[in-house]
């Protein structure tokens, strides 16, 4: 559900990554993939996946195929761009290899041995060495390599964890003189051996893995500590102890302390509040900057390491899941002193921040109206500037500022998944990388279109249709089937940049429909909290009354073929919209919450709905709330047929809710199934899983999408 959360796995560091970028990409969040060596005679033959498609239309097996750029580092020079690519060939979850291109020529290169997995990369002060988390050999953690990418060596192992830890940033920053290296790595907690043992014995409030784990019940109460790496040596010392979890790392330009963010609350498991530490490198001692209600996130030094710079949100309640509440961009002195919120703000989400090289502006990413894009403002405050534009998003990770103000970046278009690209000056952007054009070059790629939305309480909701390649400019009256493909959240966005579940949909015959409904962000914290104390209320009616608006503006578009479908809260809107109205002939939600009052106690947060709902269930009168707003309570109401999907090991929305739905559908004599996928978390990752998942879905629309005779296909009123 939550937009921007960093994962940090207890499997391969290098195989960590984070889910907004890799949203951004598929119908899959790219994630974790679990640390298996088999013996050599256990081992399965090597996959192969099947070839490219033929013809126009996108096919679902063409996933395996697909590669994009996230996490990306510019070097101080502007001479260099390193990058990871995610791919997507086998039927696991995706795996990052580590690259480099030199500029202006663009010549790649790769980072790191042969057959090795590398994100992350972070480049020295000098811009001679890239430091970065990969995994080859059998060694997995702390890497460093030189700038074109060889000579790479093995620093020190690393650790993670599986504890939720959202909104994380940085777990490497070099040390000013480049001769040491700062890198977050886990320990034990004090609860780790009896919640391993035989029983599984709990004392913690949060005791479940994060959202994208997928394969342990549990979490393993490992903590996140500082660790110090001396290149030369490869010595190794921990800086930070304790049974907090520290993150988000930048070395002062002083050389004599790291700046670190972790819940300092007095309940941390109960609290969800970051606040922004120093640690000193030679003692080791600790001193607290913050103190405010809020967590902040991204704190970075100023070049001259006088100020520092964070975003951070203010609310009593703040969930570690998600959140109504924009984040915005603080400035503070660097003793914490002067915390003040930057003047000029938009009113929208403000991404984590870097400093100029001269410290007088400061870049970010921007929610805004279905896009991310990066902008920049004076540190001193005034209105912020478009940087990075254009129809399509930036990735949440995929952007890096050199000293000399050049931009390296990953970008999704409308026709593209993530790209390399490079600017400089004021001139166009070069685009470094073309990953995909051997699959998407002979496909009739789907335009994406937006669409104007004024509801019936007055309230402007805009939704972006994908139209089939294959409709012409006169189409035939009700000719195409429309399925709404609703994103999760509630407080996220969709947009115009690549989406393979559209695409392939298009190719397929399918118009899509995305609804950026009330609660979406990217049009203002008004529009966001507009759902809250409402959830499964006015945002529902918002996507019925887009679906009404689709209508009315394409006539080939089919009013007695509709679907819907949706991830976590895009789950939800499926779960919940067929229990409004019969106008839908299937529904396919995954991971969506069908009963509110169970997820507020089985998933793995528990400050959720609380945060939505503005204080604790604590109450019969309080738990009557979530109830009235509950699918599972209306599914006697429901007559769409049902494909209920979800990961078996989902601790964000537990697969309890899937089971509640099921059942209840069961008993109401709907038609329903479902669709458990193992080793599986909060969404589909593993490709392969998404190759049927996707194949499942055109199915189950083909089969209940039949069209009526002529004079039946008549357009049914929203509610009936």
């Amino acid at each position: 559900m939550h937009p921007f959360q960093r994962v940090f796995c207890s499997l391969p560091i290098g195989a960590a990554n984070t889910l907004a970028a890799a949203a951004l990409v598929t119908v899959g969040l790219a994630a974790c993939s679990p640390k298996t060596e088999p013996s050599p005679a256990d081992a399965a033959p090597a996959f192969v996946p099947p070839p490219v498609s033929s013809g126009p239309a996108l096919q679902p097996t063409d996933l395996y195929h697909l590669e994009s750029v996230s996490s990306v580092a510019i070097s101080p020079d502007g001479k260099r761009v390193a990058y990871s690519v995610s791919h997507h060939d086998s039927p696991q979850r995706t795996t990052p290899s580590l690259m480099v291109i030199e500029l202006p020529s663009g010549q790649p290169a790769a980072v790191g041995p042969a057959q090795s997995s590398g994100s992350a990369p972070h480049w020295s002060p000098d811009g001679k060495s890239i430091a970065y988390e990969g995994s080859a050999n059998g060694q997995s953690g702390l890497w460093v390599a030189q700038a074109d990418g060889s000579g790479a060596t093995f620093i020190a192992p690393v650790d993670g964890t599986n504890a939720p830890v959202p909104g994380a940033g940085n777990a490497i920053s070099w040390s000013p003189d480049g001769k040491q290296i700062a890198f977050v790595s886990s320990t034990p907690g004090p609860e780790t051996a009896a919640a391993d043992g035989d029983p599984h014995v709990f004392t913690r409030y949060l005791y479940k893995p994060d959202a994208a784990e997928g394969v342990h019940p549990f979490q393993d109460n490992k903590r996140l500590h500082v660790f110090i790496a001396d290149v030369a040596s490869k010595q190794v010392h921990q800086l930070t102890s304790g049974d907090r979890y520290e993150h988000s790392i930048a070395w002062a330009p002083s050389g004599d302390r790291i700046l670190f963010e972790s819940n300092m609350e007095e309940n941390a498991d109960e609290n969800f509040n970051y606040d922004i530490l120093t640690a000193g490198v030679s003692d080791g001692a600790i001193h607290r900057l913050t103190h405010q209600v809020g967590p902040k996130y991204g704190a970075v030094w100023s070049p001259d390491g006088s100020k520092i710079a964070y975003t951070h949100t203010v609310r009593p309640i703040t969930s570690m899941e998600t959140t109504a509440e924009d984040d915005h961009l603080y400035i503070m002195n660097a003793d914490g002193s002067d915390a003040h919120l930057v003047t000029g703000q938009a009113d929208l989400r403000y991404g984590m921040p870097q400093w100029s090289a001269d410290g007088s502006q400061i870049y970010f990413t921007l929610q805004d109206h279905g896009q991310v894009r990066l902008e920049r403002e004076p540190a001193a405050g005034g209105a912020p500037e478009v940087v990075v534009g254009g129809e399509g998003s930036l990735g949440y990770s995929g952007w890096s500022l050199a000293k000399t103000g050049a931009v390296a970046y990953a970008y999704s278009t409308p026709t593209s998944p993530p790209q390399l690209y490079v600017a400089s000056g004021t001139g166009s952007p070069q685009q470094l990388t073309h990953l995909d054009q051997d699959v998407l070059g002979g496909k009739q790629i789907a335009p994406v279109e937006r669409l104007e939305v004024k509801t019936k309480d007055g309230l402007s909701v805009e939704a972006f249709l994908t139209r089939p390649a294959n409709v012409g400019a006169s189409p035939a009256a009700h000719s195409v089937p429309l399925v709404v493909n609703a994103h999760g959240g509630p407080h996220g966005q969709q947009g115009p940049e690549f989406n393979s579940t559209n695409q392939i949909y298009a190719g397929h015959g399918f118009a899509t429909l995305m609804v950026n409904y009330r609660g979406s962000t990217g049009y203002g914290q008004a529009f966001e909290d507009k759902i809250l104390n409402d959830q499964d209320g006015g945002e529902m009616r918002d996507v019925l009354e887009a679906v009404d608006a689709a209508l009315a503006k394409y006539s080939w578009l089919d009013p007695n073929r509709l679907g819907v479908e949706g991830t976590s809260y895009g789950g939800q809107v499926a779960d919940f919209i067929p229990t409004m109205t019969t106008r839908f002939k299937a529904s396919i939600p995954t991971a969506g919450v069908s009963n509110l009052v169970t997820e507020t106690y089985v998933s793995y947060y528990h400050d959720y709905l609380p945060s939505e709902y503005k204080g604790r269930f604590n109450s019969p009168e309080r738990k009557d709330i979530l109830w009235n707003h509950s699918a599972v309570r209306f599914a006697n109401k429901v007559t769409t047929p049902m494909l209920i999907i979800h990961g078996a090991n989902d601790n964000d929305v537990p697969w309890v809710e899937a089971e509640e739905f099921y059942i209840a559908l069961k008993e109401a004599g709907d038609q329903t199934e479902l669709v458990l996928y193992p080793n599986e978390g909060h969404g589909i990752r593993g490709t392969g899983h998404q190759v049927d998942k996707l194949t499942r879905s055109m199915q189950w629309y083909d089969k209940y999408f039949a069209p009526p005779p002529t004079d039946e296909r008549q357009h049914t009123a929203v509610g009936n």
